[in-house]
Formats: C-alpha cells, structure tokens, sequence
C-alpha cells in the first residue's frame, strides 16, 4: 500500500528522475556497450516488474522486523522455550538500526547486482543470495536479540553462520512465489525464532569447558 500510494503520488517525478539518469552520458554508454539500451526504453516496465517488488518485498521485510518480530518472538518463546532465560543483549533500537544498516547494504548492492544477472548467464543467483543476506541479517538479530547475551550470539554466528544464511536463501526463494510472498515475511521470521531459540538452548545445555 505504501509503495503504490509513492507510484500514485510521485510517478511522473520519478520516471523524469530515471530517464535522466538513463540519458547520463556515460550510463547510456554502459547500456549501449553491454546491449541494455532497451532499459531506457521501457523504464515503466523495468520499474514496474523489476525495481517496484524488491522495494516492496524489503520494505515488507523491514516492517516485519520491526513490529512483527517481537510480537511472534513472545508467542514462540512463552509456548515452546518458556525456561529459557531473557539476557537482553539486544534493543528494540538496536533491531532498528541493523534492519535500516542491513537494508541500505542490500539496495547499494542490488542495482549492480541485477545489471549482472542481466549480462552474464546464471547470474539470477546473484540477486536471490543478496536478498538471502538481508533475510539473514535482519531476522537473526531479531530472534535472538531478546534472549541471547552479546557473547552467546556472535558464538551462534560463529558456530551457524551458513545455515543461518542457508534459511536466509531459502527465504528469499519463497519470497518470489506469487500469493505465498504476501506472508512470506512472517515465515522467514518465525523459522529464524525458531532456529536461534533451538540452538540457544542447545548452547546454554553445554558444559561451560565444551564452549
């Protein structure tokens, strides 16, 4: 709702703006150089299939994070983790800042990334694994941020850090499926809580000398 009310309200501002860009001397000469001239020419349906849902889709992502999370992270851990104690290493400004960090990363790198998937074959992989990274860095921080100390979570990290960005990937590849990425969001997050609780818990059962 929020990105169709910005097309409404700013759409012939904002083609104006890419259309300037596209005309900048040497972006044409890149697109004309690597046979992506027709970008230029069909910027509403570059806009409109390719840029509009990954600004959706991380824009859902962010808001998930940031009221949904704790909300689905009482439920699962009062229901299925209820001895497991809070150490609070974590902020709800926190969770802000390295959902808003995370999300800037992932737009920086994005355009390049979809100029690549363009030109070079199989390079599709490329974009699902950057939104694989922005799955992974928002919702670990959030699932554990409550529960987990400083020390506890970059242990997670360490110990987890490929299967975290493995569900992050898995994720990403859901969020592409027409109907099911409407709550594809609040999947990706209760697996994340899910995850992060489990191997918490796993890692407080440890020995201290086996840590």
């Amino acid at each position: 709702m929020l990105w169709t009310i910005l097309l409404i309200v700013g759409w012939q501002q904002g083609m104006a703006a890419l259309r300037g860009v596209t005309e900048y001397a040497p972006v044409d000469a890149f697109l004309h150089e690597w046979g992506l001239a027709w970008i230029a020419s069909a910027l509403t349906l570059v806009v409109l299939f390719l840029f509009l849902p990954t600004l959706v889709a991380a824009t859902a992502l962010f808001i998930t994070s940031v009221f949904a999370m704790p909300v689905m992270l009482e439920h699962v851990a009062a229901r299925d983790y209820p001895g497991l104690v809070r150490q609070r290493g974590g902020s709800n400004w926190g969770s802000v800042w390295n959902g808003l960090s995370a999300l800037l990363v992932y737009l920086l790198l994005w355009i390049p990334a979809l100029l690549l998937a363009l030109i070079i074959p199989f390079a599709f992989i490329i974009p699902i694994a950057l939104a694989g990274y922005l799955n992974d860095r928002v919702f670990r921080y959030d699932a554990l941020a409550e529960h987990a100390s400083p020390a506890e979570y970059q242990e997670i990290l360490r110990r987890h850090g490929t299967p975290l960005f493995g569900l992050g990937v898995v994720a990403a590849l859901i969020q592409i499926i027409p109907l099911v990425n409407l709550i594809s969001p609040v999947y990706s997050g209760l697996s994340f809580i899910h995850f992060g609780l489990a191997e918490l818990q796993k890692l407080r059962a440890e020995p201290v000398a086996v840590r």
